[in-house]
């Protein structure tokens, strides 16, 4: 019994002190097991995609006009030859026609003053415009967009605190499970305002999953390959996209399509079969011996070939010796994590740390309205809408291989940066184009596709810089609040349809702008690590640049970190920084 408890103690103890990466090396950064799970974790993210993107399907603009009872013929059909030139006006008879005096419908039967008209006849009636009869109150079909994005607002910190102190798996299943309860009740809702608190509803409960996911996938994977399964996992989402797209033209009506895409969800709860939780969050929960049995199988899996000491490390084997032997030590031990009612206090307290979640937050704000923006207005765009929005979200896998290629070989700050500015560039050019150009059409959707492409780039980089700057413990609190903070510029993208014609020159400006700011932003922010740094040194008097961190400075991994703004390599992470 003693030496149960011997062994217990020492392999905990272990475990606070192991480094986590240099273990994967052996075990495998992206063996067949991190490949098992990606597939899992796909699957789960281009449900969420398609969660995510019906509402611009849903609540598409649809073209009408008023209906003209004294002209039309049953069935109405939404043609008006030849009647249309003198029942209704030469503009804006969408919304109003002329008054009638007469009952029959002949030229001299409508007076040439215009009244608001009161019934409509849509084009299509695939969508809720037709089925709510939201003509003329385009408010009223942008407010969904919004709705739904208010519920994300929401969803992520609720998803993150659930993550962090239920663990990444329970999060996940949550998260796939819950939302086809309420998309297959607003598949046959009545009204407006049900489908609004539905829609609500649903995004509340089910958007959590990409950030769960992503949080998972960059946790089982080796430290040089967290770009490559941050992109991949971005791409994922793109994959959901144009999906959703497809089975939309397939199945056009909206309470049909609604029906086809939540019901296979249902299917996630058999996930409890097949999905592990992360073996990071088991050991920062102090539940050592689950953690490596997840280990061991990651070995199995991926056939890695393990020293005889490194079993032995994680049977708890060692414990039978004087002395224990650690085969992966940290550079420098790592104290033990605070407690979760303490933790925001102390992160609080931090201005390393507080001042690193507002630039953060700062880019997800423009970040989220660029992109979810493009995204709607594409199906806007001339041409077939389901062609357009599959293009627009096609160009986010290049964007994601871009991402890949460029945020290690050119550094987090340049790569985003230098996107933000590209991405700024082909939407200030867009209103000059839409109306002074021959070719408009294909070259507005090719500055379209471009800015996509751009700020697909930024999404995926800021995800992995944002979880890169957070400790285990915190890393999706942390970025849930970003992640949070940026569905304000979500919530507005789906008003821009509202705005006039220049609406993406103007935003263009905007963003512009806005990235001007984030590259002074990150300057005072590598200005503040340098002087950081400085006074650092010169109090533990080392001119080492990649010396262990002075005790009082780094007072754990966990809140003040030691990462700089500006990141160099994955060797330099490994001795300043190793996400736990």
């Amino acid at each position: 019994m003693a030496s149960q408890t011997q062994s217990t103690q020492t392999t905990s103890s272990l475990s606070k002190e192991i480094d986590i990466d240099a273990l994967l090396e052996q075990l495998g950064t992206f063996g067949r097991y991190q490949r098992w799970v990606f597939v899992y974790l796909g699957v789960a993210i281009i449900f969420t995609s398609i969660y995510n993107c019906q509402y611009v399907f849903n609540a598409a603009g649809d073209k009408y006009r008023c209906e003209v009872p004294e002209c039309e013929e049953y069935p109405v059909y939404s043609q008006t030859d030849p009647w249309g030139r003198f029942a209704l006006p030469a503009k804006g008879f969408e919304c109003y026609r002329k008054i009638p005096i007469g009952q029959t419908c002949a030229p001299e039967s409508f007076s040439n003053t215009t009244q608001r008209c009161y019934s409509w006849v849509y084009e299509e009636g695939l969508t809720i415009v037709a089925e709510f009869d939201l003509a003329c109150q385009e408010w009223k079909r942008t407010l969904v967009g919004t709705i739904h994005n208010f519920g994300v607002f929401l969803a992520i910190p609720l998803t993150a605190s659930v993550s962090d102190a239920y663990g990444r798996r329970f999060a996940l299943i949550g998260t796939c499970v819950a939302p086809p309860v309420f998309g297959m009740m607003r598949a046959f809702c009545s009204n407006y305002i049900l489908y609004l608190i539905l829609e609500f509803f649903e995004a509340l409960v089910g958007n959590g999953t990409y950030s769960t996911a992503f949080i998972i996938a960059l946790e089982i994977v080796g430290l040089k390959m967290r770009v490559l399964g941050g992109n991949i996992i971005q791409s994922t989402y793109a994959v959901g996209q144009i999906l959703t797209a497809v089975i939309a033209w397939v199945v056009p009506y909206w309470r049909t399509f609604t029906i086809v895409i939540f019901a296979p969800s249902f299917l996630f709860i058999f996930y409890i079969f097949f999905v592990e939780e992360s073996f990071r969050w088991l050991m920062v929960q102090g539940k050592d011996d689950e953690a490596a049995r997840i280990l061991l199988k990651m070995a199995k899996w991926n056939k890695a070939h393990l020293l005889p000491e490194t079993k032995a490390y994680l049977t708890g084997e060692q414990s039978r010796f004087y002395r224990p032997w650690n085969p992966f030590p940290r550079s420098s031990p790592a104290p033990p994590p605070p407690k979760a009612k303490h933790l925001m206090r102390q992160v609080l307290k931090s201005r390393t740390m507080m001042f690193r979640i507002s630039v953060v937050s700062f880019w997800w704000v423009s970040v989220t309205m660029i992109y979810y923006g493009l995204s709607i207005n594409s199906v806007s765009l001339m041409g077939n809408k389901y062609i357009n929005y599959m293009m627009t979200a096609f160009v986010e896998i290049p964007g994601s291989l871009l991402c890949y290629m460029t945020l290690d070989r050119f550094g987090r700050k340049s790569s985003i940066m230098t996107s933000f500015f590209i991405c700024g560039i082909s939407l200030l050019v867009l209103p000059v184009v839409k109306n002074h150009c021959v070719i408009s059409a294909t070259l507005v959707l090719a500055l379209n596709l471009v800015g996509k492409m751009m700020i697909s780039l930024i999404f995926s980089g800021i995800y992995i810089y944002t979880v890169e700057l957070f400790p285990t413990n915190a890393r999706h609190r942390l970025l849930g609040i970003c992640s949070m903070t940026g569905r304000i510029g979500s919530m507005c993208a789906p008003q821009t349809p509202l705005l006039v014609d220049g609406v993406h020159g103007v935003a263009a400006v905007h963003f512009v702008w806005l990235a001007g700011w984030h590259v002074g932003a990150a300057d005072a922010a590598d200005s503040g690590d340098a002087a950081h740094e400085a006074a650092r040194h010169h109090r533990a008097g080392r001119a080492d640049d990649r010396r262990r961190p002075h005790p009082q400075d780094d007072r754990s991994n966990y809140v003040t970190l030691s990462l700089r703004c500006r990141p160099r390599s994955y060797s330099h992470y490994s001795q300043v920084f190793s996400i736990s």
